[in-house]
């Protein structure tokens, strides 16, 4: 997942570029207007400062959108709901007022590419490696063909972790996710239905923790249940 980030304070687009690298994402960094609008590779959301030397953060916005549909989160120090109130209706998908942590920048991505994307899902069981494959609209799972008694939260768990295989996510992002933007019981039980699936879909799919963040999934590679095939023997 690629990410533009225009941004001209710097010690705020390193503290962005890290945290974004740190889950996964990959980041190209400009840090005028200008620049942002010359970038020709392909990036699946756009960070966007108003605040920049050469032009309103407001007029690339609107520049970005008239250019296509691409993701764009506009960031700034502007406490007037005005220029808030503009950006989203000039295209902007959502709004972060400085100063932010990267934890709710990087949450408020997330909901803004699971928006972005139902559309463009496929439909049908989607395989992930060569075991496991997940299916969204019938909310079946199976393993090797064997369809695995999930319990709801089993389910919503696995779908939203197989959105983004080798993505770190958040223990707060999991939670809004799955359970509940307002969810006050113990965190606790987000690790019980890890240890859940990680035994029900075991040597198909891991579920690494990585200690005071959260979790990624990681497909295991495609090699079927009962192990690679034999070399045939000479003749």
């Amino acid at each position: 997942m690629r990410v533009l980030l225009v941004e001209d304070d710097e010690p705020i687009a390193e503290s962005l570029r890290r945290g974004l690298l740190r889950y996964g994402f990959e980041v190209e960094w400009v840090t005028t207007g200008a620049a942002g609008l010359a970038v020709t590779t392909h990036y699946d959301l756009v960070l966007l400062d108003l605040g920049l030397p050469d032009t309103d953060g407001l007029d690339v916005c609107r520049a970005l959108r008239l250019r296509g549909d691409v993701p764009i989160i506009v960031i700034s120090a502007r406490s007037d709901e005005t220029d808030r109130v503009v950006g989203l209706e000039i295209g902007a998908d959502d709004y972060v007022s400085k100063p932010f942590g990267v934890r709710e920048v990087i949450a408020r991505i997330r909901a803004v590419l699971r928006r972005a994307r139902p559309e463009n899902r496929p439909q049908g069981p989607q395989s992930y490696g060569a075991r496991l494959s997940v299916d969204r609209k019938a909310a079946r799972v199976r393993l090797d063909g064997d369809e695995v008694a999930l319990t709801p939260k089993e389910y919503d768990l696995l779908a939203f972790l197989t959105e983004e295989p080798g993505a770190l996510m958040s223990r707060e992002q999991i939670m809004e996710a799955v359970w509940d933007a307002n969810w006050f019981g113990p965190t606790k039980t987000l690790d019980v239905h890890v240890a859940a699936l990680r035994r029900k879909l075991a040597g198909a799919v891991a579920i690494e923790a990585v200690r005071g963040v959260g979790f990624r999934l990681i497909v295991a590679p495609d090699v079927p249940a009962d192990g690679p095939a034999s070399p045939a023997e000479p003749t």
